[in-house]
């Protein structure tokens, strides 16, 4: 009974006298179902509704929680509970190749309950047939390679600016860029060969249409002694400017010959010269985001790859001849935005400061900031009032200043602007009305603003997220109070984090400096500063193969006896650093050297 071709759609028509048969009653499921996933498919897309998290159950065993979730078809998979499965009974196991596997959902029907038919044909096995079919799911195994990316679009500008049997790079851009946007310009590498040669690119792209960090119409591409993976593209990020006219039919450009790649240390070229289409455009950005996305025809956004599937987790595996265990499972849900969830959403985002700017900002209009796919928009402007007290008798000339005010976006460049706010009756309308003024006052003296004359400048603390007003009266008033409204600015760059900092007798340490550990067993390094306040860290493992290290330094040690090294240094001042090591034994409790910190 399972259906995965929905269109076109045909219900049944009824009639005085029509003889109905299992067929139309059949058809008359059909239609309902394949309405109801077609609108699935083409309002929420693939992905997990509720739950479905896994998790370590043994080394040889996960458990998959209770959840729901939605298929490429639009078809719903409940798992009404929490189920155990052993990874060497699920189907795909034996075909795993790497030591990777991606843990994938499906939707499953079954036919149950049999009943005797009592229009039993000749056949003795069609005597029972199944009166109902039980809507079910079903768990396998598929190699990580095995997982392709979403069918390519218009919205990408692609082309290869070298290729050869070792090594691919293809350059990315949208298509249309909207004018005085800033795009992201991505290159991707993979290793084709089993060789493990090295790649080194430097290269200087031409950009008319747009400019780079310098502020010139050039883009230089350069990484050395790249190493990725085989078969794995290996992503790094660039930024452009667009230019804030529009220019169509513009290209990033770059001659072979100014293209100098070295794969292990010997000199190539690519055979033909790179020339990217991209059109700069005056349509604001989301109205551009909008109509790329909507302009995807029916079979692009219908089409789901090689599989319907929900990927739900990417499995480590070490893997011998005769024995497998679960080193690590990374979650793969990409979790599908619903109505039912607001009001959780609403609540969820009240704990989070940058979260209720971005509601403000958006005057609250929206339900809740979006929390899709673990993104936050970042707000880039913020207004409010502001009252500054003037005092008895105040004079021509005093300075007033406000109390220190936070604009909410953050540290960084931010420009802020100031104007009197007043209220006033409008005579076309006999109503009261709001005004503000920017700028000077005086310039608007005939309308009789109800506003105390004054000259006004703004002191910004990039670091601080923060800025004082201050006002000088420029003629004598009898306002208590000067009514101002604010508007805050994010520019572009220029972050507080790019200013230069002082780092000399600032350090720090880790608390325990060495470590005796038994096998995959976990040490979190503490760490102590000395003439500085706590910061954000980075823990980084100085060799190969010598276990992992989470971002918030966890460590857990491989399975192999040894000394390893962890750097740890402090994310914004990467040269206040330390050093933690890890001495891994089989049996550290029995030599009676330390133990392992958990």
């Amino acid at each position: 009974m399972e259906n995965e071709q929905l269109l076109p759609f045909e219900r049944n028509r009824f009639y005085v006298g029509k003889l109905l048969t299992s067929s139309d009653f059949l058809a008359e499921q059909t239609y309902f179902n394949n309405k109801r996933r077609f609108l699935n498919s083409m309002m929420f897309g693939r992905g997990v509704v509720r739950g479905l998290g896994v998790y370590n159950l043994d080394d040889l065993s996960v458990i998959v929680e209770s959840g729901m979730a939605v298929d490429g078809s639009g078809r719903e998979i409940v798992v009404e509970s929490a189920v155990i499965r052993k990874l060497s009974t699920l189907e795909g196991f034996e075909s795993i190749r790497g030591d990777r596997a991606m843990l994938m959902l499906r939707y499953r029907e079954e036919p149950i309950h049999p009943t005797y038919s009592i229009a039993k044909k000749e056949r003795s096995d069609a005597e029972y047939e199944m009166n109902r079919v039980r809507e079910g799911w079903e768990l396998f195994l598929t190699d990580r390679d095995a997982q392709g990316a979403r069918p390519d679009t218009e919205f990408l500008s692609k082309s290869t600016l070298y290729a050869d049997g070792d090594y691919e790079i293809e350059v990315a851009i949208p298509g249309n860029v909207s004018c005085g946007e800033r795009v992201r310009f991505s290159v991707f590498v993979k290793r084709l060969s089993e060789s493990p040669k090295k790649l080194s690119v430097d290269c200087t792209i031409h950009t008319p249409a747009f400019t780079g960090e310098n502020g010139d119409h050039e883009l230089p591409v350069k990484f050395d002694d790249l190493l990725p993976e085989q078969g794995v593209a290996l992503r790094r990020d660039f930024f452009l400017d667009a230019r804030n006219e529009p220019a169509l039919e513009s290209f990033l450009l770059a001659k072979a010959a100014s293209v100098r790649v070295s794969v292990d240390g010997e000199s190539r070229l690519p055979e033909n010269d790179l020339m990217l289409k991209v059109n700069v455009v005056d349509i604001p950005l989301y109205d551009l985001i909008g109509r790329e996305v909507g302009r995807v025809n029916l079979e692009t956004a219908l089409d789901a790859g090689d599989t319907d599937a929900v990927c739900l987790a990417e499995l480590s595996l070490q893997r011998s001849k005769t024995d497998y265990i679960v080193e690590k499972i990374e979650d793969r849900r990409v979790y599908i935005r619903t109505m039912a969830s607001e009001a959780l959403r609403r609540e969820y985002a009240s704990y989070f400061e940058r979260a209720q700017t971005a509601a403000r900002s958006e005057g609250e209009v929206s339900a809740a900031p979006d929390f899709d796919r673990t993104v936050v928009r970042e707000p880039v402007y913020a207004t409010g009032l502001c009252e500054i007290p003037l005092g008895a008798n105040p004079r021509k000339g005093e300075i007033f200043c406000s109390d220190e005010i936070m604009h909410g976006l953050g540290e960084g460049n931010i420009h802020v602007d100031v104007g009197f706010e007043y209220i006033s009756e409008d005579g076309r309308s006999a109503s009261a009305e709001r005004h503000t003024i920017y700028g000077d006052p005086e310039l608007f003296e005939r309308d009789n603003p109800q506003v105390a004359y004054a000259t006004t400048a703004v002191k910004v603390y990039a670091e601080r997220g923060s800025f004082i007003i201050a006002a000088a009266l420029t003629k004598p008033t009898n306002y208590a109070v000067i009514s101002l409204r604010w508007v805050a600015v994010k520019l572009p760059g220029g972050g507080a984090g790019l200013l230069p900092r002082k780092t000399a007798g600032l350090s720090i340490s880790a608390l325990t400096p060495t470590v005796v550990m038994g096998m995959r067993e976990t040490h979190y390094f503490a760490v102590s500063f000395k003439n500085m306040e706590p910061c954000t860290l980075s823990y980084d493992l100085t060799e190969k193969n010598s276990g992992e290290i989470s971002a918030d330094g966890v460590y857990t040690a491989p399975s192999k006896e040894g000394v390893y090294e962890i750097r740890i240094s402090c994310a914004d001042m990467p040269t206040i650093s330390t050093y933690a090591y890890a001495v891994v034994k089989k049996n550290p409790f029995n030599e009676g050297e330390g133990e392992a910190g958990a």
